[in-house]
Parts: C-alpha cells; structure tokens; sequence
C-alpha cells in the first residue's frame, strides 16, 4: 500500500483526525495548516507538519509515517526537525509524532534522543494498537482500516460505511467514504473502482457502470430479438463478470453473496452452471 500517499490525502482533507489521533480536541484542526515540506539544501522531506495558524501558544507539529523497518528512521527525522528550526526560526514550541503499523516495525533505537520521547515531546502510535474498529471513533477507525487484515476488512469496513452514513454531517460524508474507498482499493489491488464499490456498498450494484452496460446489452439484444429472455441475459452476464472477478480475488461463495447482496444459491447456481470452485471459508 502507498500508505504515504493516503496519510497525507487523510490529514490534509481531515485534520481533526490527527488531534483526535494523539488524545487532544479535534477543534484544534482549526488553528493549523497541514503540508508536506521540503528542507532545502538537503535531500531531507518531512512527511507532514502541522503549523499553527496564528497563535505561538500552540506547537507544530511534525508527522513521520513509517510502514517499513527503518534504522536510520530518527537520526532522520531529528535532522530534518533541527534543520527546519534552523532554516525558519519560528517562535512556535515543537512536538513530533511517529506512525506505525505495529511494534514490529519500531526499531526504538533512540539512544541518543532518550529525553524527546521520556518528556512526550515525540510521541508514538501503533495503528494495531488502537482499539478495535467498532469502538473507535470514525476518524480513528478509517485509520484503524488501513492494517486491518484483508480477510477482516470486508466486514469492517462496510459496517464503517454504515456508520459514516449515519454519524457523519453531510459536508464531511463524502470525504470520509472516499478516502475508505481509496484504503480498499489499495488494499485489493485486483480489483478495479466499480467492484470495490458494488462490494462496500459505497454506490449500489445496480448503478455500477459495468452493470449498466451489461443491462443495456442485454436490452439491445432484446429489442434485436425481440424477446425478454435478451435483457435477462445481459443482467445474468454482469452478474456472472463480478463474481468471476471476487473468485479471482480469493473470496468465498459466502462473501460473495454477502458482497454483491445475491442469495447464496444464486452464486451456487452461478458458479454449477459455469464449473467454478470456489474455496471454502
């Protein structure tokens, strides 16, 4: 997963999360502007920093997103803070926070930076660690879903839908099952934007563009032969294509009558009349 990519679209479009993310008021977003900066004169980046709006009360913050074992990760990230301070000044106090997917990845080779960490002025997250996705609040378990396990993000995610549609104001939905749908689709890669969508119910099946192109063959080879039986079959072939697709993808017969809301001897029958296995749960 391009996980630097997703972090910088999730801040930027949603910055109350990263307060709520580190136990402080998602208000504060108000007070700060996130971007990715470049030090000059060095090949340094920081992955993100949160710089306050007005106020020199309240600290910038600087982001790191590491997925991948890293030795040199806090000689890094101290060299590009101290490089920062230099180069700009400001009045502002700092703080850092490191996002991890889990421990495993945290090398805590921090010999020479023990103070940072023992004051909290440089913090830690575990993405593993946060809870469970049910119980988190929304901002946290869209976070939470990118290290969910493939075989629990089916469900987890379509009941993080769910509670998007019914928690989130208006103005905020649509981003939210956005960036839940760009997570899914990284997460499977197999699988292109309509099948991610009929499958979370992020729009419903029958308005994918794919369904509606087999539905309106079938109604030209209805009209051409002048029978029902044509527009039947266009609907059948968009049904047999999704779930030849979810076959190759690894999901079982369960899922797939889960995901595309068919009957579950419907998919039997689908998949009877074409000689496909499917593998068992």
């Amino acid at each position: 997963m391009k996980t630097d990519s997703i972090f910088y679209r999730l801040f930027q479009e949603i910055p109350s999360i990263f307060f709520e993310l580190i136990g402080n008021s998602p208000q504060l977003a108000e007070l700060y502007q996130f971007s990715s900066i470049e030090v000059k004169q060095t090949a340094f980046r920081i992955d993100g920093v949160f710089l306050p709006n007005q106020s020199i009360d309240n600290p910038i913050y600087f982001l790191e997103v590491q997925f991948q074992l890293d030795d040199d990760l806090y000689d890094r990230l101290f060299s590009e803070i101290f490089l920062y301070i230099r180069q700009n000044k400001p009045k502002n106090n700092w703080n850092a926070v490191v996002i991890y997917p889990s421990r495993s990845i945290d090398t805590r080779d921090i010999q020479h930076y023990q103070e940072f960490f023992s004051s909290q002025r440089v913090r830690i997250i575990y993405l593993d660690e946060l809870g469970e996705i049910t119980s988190l609040p929304i901002g946290l378990a869209t976070i939470k879903l990118i290290v969910t396990k493939e075989d629990k993000a089916i469900t987890q995610a379509r009941e993080l839908i769910t509670r998007t549609k019914q928690e989130v104001d208006s103005q905020l939905q649509q981003q939210v099952l956005q960036i839940i749908e760009t997570i899914l689709i990284y997460k499977f890669p197999r699988m292109n934007r309509e099948e991610i969508e009929a499958m979370f119910g992020l729009s419903e099946l029958k308005q994918t563009r794919f369904y509606q192109e087999a539905k309106e063959e079938g109604r030209q080879e209805g009209r051409e032969e002048g029978r029902e039986e044509g527009r039947q079959e266009g609907e059948r072939k968009a049904k047999l294509e999704l779930i030849l697709r979810l076959i190759e993808s690894g999901f079982t017969k369960e899922q797939i009558a889960k995901a595309l809301n068919f009957s579950l001897e419907e998919v039997k029958q689908i998949l009877k009349e074409q000689n496909i296995k499917t593998k068992e749960k």
